[in-house]
């Protein structure tokens, strides 16, 4: 097993980026279980044969859909060694939880964080942003606001209006509501709009609302825009607002000295949302929640059940638990993978892997603005391009197209809206993706829109899978 995934990891630029899943196959990983025991060999062998061809595809160099890491073997070993400890990070004295408080500290001083500063690995930035809603709902009224809700106390809060989904959903699963999030308009560099920030503040406090929480973003996710985090940061200061930042990828930025200018101001954050397994390049999942003063965690989480209450001594010891920290009581050893990832590669060669991202995506968008049948939709701060093939019915026909690049394998973009029209976007977060790979992308997407657009004419170019 460990001899094969390696190979496959080493070999993947030789095989199709995604494979649709044929539907012999969908109805066989439907079936019911069989009650008696099945051989591993056997086992393996579906494995091999149903389930490792037909992956997302996020370990190939040319999948740019979304922004998905790309794994590294370290980290695959580190996930077998977890697995064999077993062991439970809830909460007790054992070596996990050190690797934990580790991790967490290497992470609040790379991006600047006081001593005081806590945090918590989670599945992702959607957790992570839910956590610091709640802290943020605990700050603004209270402890007893765990006991007794908002009672009829009308909280708001503020994002770009390119932020993530899961900023809204983090509000609604909070019982604030997803109405109570103003997302603020933009300006022309995808940043939220400062004057219409301080005014929607303003407006609601004048109509009896508790405004309590703002969101900057660090990476949005449509092109990679981020917002003017210290002009933030200095209203939350003078509004007595928490100031969160949802750093999902971007906040990794701050390993690149080309790139780190980008997070100037995250340091003043009261938290901090961003994900290991995006540009750090570790397995899913490995998310992570940074708090500025870890007494603002024990606050929201911290619980008096008897049978959790640490210990002077032995086993019980050890406080305070990471089940005082957030939601989970219990949690997987997922710090090893991040700890192997961290030490094995350092800090400067993963910022290295968010510059290299960001050069090729510079790459591909001046290969598109050379070419007159393509047209590029967004400015490229980052590493995320949004463009388009140029023809009638654009929409559905760039929908079609980046199908269709999927389905043979040769990249896998996503789609999203720019300006009311669809783009085909390409997230370079791959350490494996080169150059070479941006340029296979154009060519790929001149070959194919031509072909739906019916345009003739041998263009000498050859696009290979």
């Amino acid at each position: 097993m460990l001899d094969d995934m390696i190979d496959h990891l080493r070999d993947r630029r030789t095989e199709p980026v995604w494979r649709p899943l044929p539907d012999a196959t969908r109805e066989t990983l439907r079936a019911p279980l069989d009650p008696a025991p099945c051989p591993l060999a056997t086992i393996y062998d579906q494995f091999r044969e149903q389930i490792l061809p037909y992956g997302t595809g996020n370990t190939h160099p040319r999948f740019m859909g979304w922004v998905h890491g790309g794994g590294t073997p370290v980290g695959m070993l580190a996930e077998m060694l977890a697995a064999g400890l077993n062991a439970n990070l809830g909460g007790r004295d054992h070596a996990p939880v050190e690797v934990e408080r580790q991790v967490i500290r290497w992470a609040a001083e790379a991006f600047g964080l006081p001593a005081t500063a806590g945090g918590l690995l989670v599945t992702g930035s959607s957790m992570a942003n839910f956590m610091a809603v709640l802290m943020a709902r605990t700050a603004a009224l209270g402890a007893d606001c765990r006991r007794d809700g908002l009672r009829d106390v009308r909280l708001t809060a503020y994002a770009s209006a390119s932020a993530h989904r899961c900023v809204p959903d983090a509000l609604d699963m909070a019982g604030i509501g997803s109405a109570a999030l103003r997302l603020i308009p933009t300006n022309n560099d995808f940043a939220m709009d400062q004057s219409a920030l301080a005014a929607a503040i303003a407006a609601d406090r004048q109509q009896g609302a508790k405004p309590f929480m703002v969101i900057g973003t660090a990476g949005s996710v449509d092109i990679g825009a981020f917002d003017d985090l210290p002009a933030i940061a200095d209203l939350c200061a003078a509004e007595d607002l928490w100031f969160h930042v949802d750093g999902a990828f971007g906040a990794l930025a701050a390993l690149a000295p080309g790139l780190r200018h980008l997070v100037r101001g995250m340091d003043r954050a009261r938290s901090i949302a961003f994900d290991f397994h995006k540009w750090a390049q570790v397995p899913y999942d490995a998310g992570c929640i940074l708090v500025r003063d870890q007494a603002d965690q024990l606050a929201t989480f911290a619980s008096s059940a008897a049978y959790l209450r640490p210990g002077a001594r032995g086993l019980a010891a050890n406080a305070p638990w990471p089940c005082d920290l957030g939601p989970d009581l219990s949690r997987g050893f997922r710090a090893l993978k991040v700890w192997f990832t961290l030490q094995a590669f350092g800090a400067d060669r993963l910022g290295a892997v968010a510059q290299q991202s960001c050069t090729i995506a510079r790459h591909l968008a001046e290969r598109i603005r050379a070419e007159p049948e393509l047209e590029l939709l967004a400015p490229v701060p980052l590493n995320i391009v949004c463009f388009r093939y140029r023809g009638t019915d654009p929409d559905n026909l760039n929908a079609e197209l980046a199908a269709d690049l999927q389905e043979a394998g040769i990249a896998a973009p996503s789609t999203t809206v720019i300006g009311g029209a669809l783009a085909i976007r390409a997230a370079f977060v791959n350490h494996r993706s080169r150059i070479e790979d941006a340029d296979i992308l154009v060519e790929a997407v001149l070959a194919t829109g031509r072909r739906r657009s019916g345009r003739q004419g041998d263009h000498g170019r050859k696009v290979e899978p």
